[in-house]
């Protein structure tokens, strides 16, 4: 017979109790139905021109077919289904090959590029990839192809999300480096081409080149003559190391801060490294400081929720809301970024009581039921555990940087609070500002 049982890992924890090294211990998890976040699937389409094959069990290829339909792009995915028996008797690598091969040799127009994505089970078979990937560039020399991975198991070491970013740029070939041209890697989200990143690198007669402008496979090839490469997330940084070891670019780790000294500091390396003047940037600053202090007028002692979906940063962009007078009480985390443990140990000492809820935990899934008191929230996520319509549809940083960044990030909390969303219809849309046909 059946019996219920108990599972009493704690969902939260005080920031002045938690342990630094995990929030949390691993144990039952429950997946948020807050679906704006982006994976692999979302971050292959963004190379133009390329076909995603992919190849796994087909319980996980519902995830990403899915996906692919969801954002009218059907067209640009195929699938081999891994069995059981692919397991055991040998033919593993032939029906890889074999597989990929039947779906270009079904295509009428080739793609100019492949991205064949392995699954964890192919790694614990000790699948060789290498001889794959050979075999086919050998039958196909004129589509270029690279490996990606779904392997959810990797988590603890590199990530899935970390690994796409660096293979999003495997299939660059490396080329005469342009002086004048500036490469901006690993975001997920088109950047803000209205903050000073951009006008400090235009004033400088630079091209900027990002995949998200890139129309063609062409422009995205051109990506490997740029001279320096700036890299803003920290699930982006690996991409830009790796990618500038390879074409002899210069790469930069300018990280989105919501720490004026560190934003202030980034400029200065920028400004070395392109060798361009350094202007005044108080004004813009003090428009942040201003629109930090308005918003923070509106909503007044209305508690704000935080959660790591929304910014790579959120214990620091926690920290500035509490300087300029914002009420934070709640922060959705389950680790600690080792670039904000600062921001973590001064908001510890000084609001002991702000809470830290793990965004995994199965005990999570009442919160949702709960009656909440009104909360602003900072990303979906958090406006799902709190019931809040009233939140800022942030992800991934939304493409924000710098003082400005910080200013606009202001203004959306302040549309956020005075005008409520359908939280339902916003969160059920699989990666955000891409298109979706559920709109």
């Amino acid at each position: 017979m059946l019996k219920p049982i108990s599972y009493d890992k704690p969902r939260s924890v005080k920031i002045s109790e938690a342990d630094k090294s995990g929030f949390f211990k691993s144990g039952l998890e429950y997946n948020v139905p807050a679906r704006g976040g982006w994976n692999i699937v979302h971050t292959g389409m963004l190379i133009p021109e390329t076909h995603q094959v992919f190849i796994c069990a087909q319980g996980c290829l519902r995830g990403v077919v899915l996906t692919a339909a969801e954002m009218n792009a059907p067209e640009r995915m195929s699938w081999v289904s891994l069995s059981e028996e692919d397991m055991f008797d040998g033919s593993l690598e032939s029906d890889i090959v074999d597989g990929v091969t039947e779906v270009l040799q079904k295509m009428q127009k080739k793609p100019r590029a492949v991205l064949i994505y392995l699954s964890c089970m192919h790694l614990f078979a000790g699948c060789d990839f290498s001889a794959i990937l050979s075999e086919l560039r050998e039958r196909f020399p004129d589509i270029d192809m690279t490996d990606c991975y779904m392997t959810p198991t990797m988590r603890t070491t590199i990530t899935p999300d970390v690994k796409m970013r660096i293979q999003l740029y495997s299939l660059l070939k490396p080329k005469k480096l342009n002086k004048k041209a500036v490469g901006i890697l690993g975001n997920d989200i088109m950047p803000d081409t209205e903050s000073e990143l951009f006008t400090l690198i235009k004033s400088g007669g630079y091209e900027i080149k990002d995949i998200h402008f890139c129309k063609n496979y062409d422009e995205y090839q051109q990506m490997a003559e740029s001279a320096f490469n700036i890299t803003t997330r920290p699930a982006g940084k690996a991409s830009g190391e790796i990618l500038s070891a390879r074409t002899g670019a210069k790469h930069l780790y300018l990280p989105a801060s919501f720490d004026f000294g560190e934003i202030s500091e980034n400029y200065k390396t920028l400004c070395r490294a392109l060798d361009i003047p350094l202007p005044e940037l108080g004004d813009i600053a003090e428009n942040a400081e201003n629109a930090l202090k308005k918003a923070a007028g509106i909503i007044g002692d209305t508690p704000v929720a935080i959660d790591f979906l929304s910014v790579a940063r959120q214990f620091q962009l926690a920290e500035l809301l509490l300087k300029h007078g914002f009420n934070v009480r709640y922060i959705i985390a389950d680790s600690l970024n080792a670039e904000e443990e600062k921001s973590f140990d001064r908001i510890a000492e000084k609001y002991p009581d702000i809470e830290i809820f793990s965004s995994v935990n199965v005990n999570m899934l009442h919160m949702a039921d709960e009656p909440h008191e009104k909360i602003l929230a900072i990303g979906q996520k958090a406006a799902f555990y709190f019931a809040s319509d009233n939140f800022v549809n942030l992800v991934s940083g939304g493409g924000l940087y710098g003082y400005i960044g910080i200013a606009k990030l202001a203004d959306m909390i302040t549309d956020a609070f005075n005008i409520p969303k359908p939280r339902k219809d916003v969160l059920r849309l699989k990666g955000h500002t891409c298109e979706s046909c559920l709109i």
